[in-house]
């Protein structure tokens, strides 16, 4: 019985870790959303709000590393447990790193309006790239809820498309800047932006590959997992 009693409190523990991570994810996503908004309108207040907020998602990566810190000692959770463990804790950091990506959409923001660079559009230039990213964000937090290893691989796929638009925004910055140089300060405005959203994919890919870590017990990190899960299914 005191067995059972232990495994029941484990079981509680880390429930109440993995809502308090998707609690951290909700404000990560707002956060990026609201850091796209404020690049997209100009909207000072709204970017100084976005900066504001990454307190909290810094106060809430800090408690929950103490949380599983202690949950690891107190419980010395067995192997796949440990695992689950271990994957968490990475994926609190990703979080913590999309939030520190959007503060410098956001910051970015602030300088564009405060300057009052306006020789091109700088939200059309990322908005479809933004929209890709926020998908893979939104989709790996779901992933995350529902240990979805499914959906964390077709997310997995989603990361190179994110890449082509990077490359393709980039190469549209470059010809502004060449044709005409007073968008060059903007241009490189957008592409910071631009540079920080291609992270947030590869954070929320971050996170699908430790959801399969979590569900399937294999490290996919540096391997072409999905391409893989393709071939096997053509096999088959």
């Amino acid at each position: 019985m005191p067995g059972e009693h232990s495994s029941k409190q484990y079981d509680m523990d880390l429930e109440t870790i993995r809502s308090k991570v998707l609690l951290m994810g909700g404000l990560v996503e707002s956060q990026f959303q609201d850091a796209v908004s404020c690049f997209r309108t100009g909207n000072i207040t709204q970017a100084e709000q976005v900066i504001k907020a990454d307190e909290n998602v810094n106060n809430l990566e800090v408690s929950l590393d103490d949380t599983c810190s202690h949950l690891i000692v107190k419980r010395q959770p067995a192997a796949n447990d440990l695992r689950t463990v271990m994957a968490t804790i990475k994926v609190i950091t990703d979080l913590e790193r999309i939030g520190d990506e959007s503060t410098k959409i956001a910051r970015a923001a602030k300088s564009i309006t405060e300057r009052g660079v306006t020789t091109i559009n700088h939200y059309e230039t990322i908005r479809v790239m933004a929209a890709s990213a926020g998908d893979m964000l939104h989709d790996a937090l779901d992933a995350f809820a529902r240990l979805d290893g499914k959906q964390a691989i077709r997310l997995i796929a989603q990361d190179e498309i994110v890449d082509h638009e990077f490359r393709s925004v980039m190469r549209t910055l470059i010809t502004f800047m060449m044709e005409d140089p007073r968008t060059i300060s903007g241009a490189l405005d957008t592409l910071w932006v631009a540079k920080a959203i291609e992270r947030i994919g590869d954070h929320a890919k971050n996170i699908a590959e430790y959801v399969i870590y979590i569900v399937e017990g294999k490290d996919i990190r540096h391997t072409d997992y999905a391409a893989s899960q393709r071939e096997d299914r053509t096999t088959n």
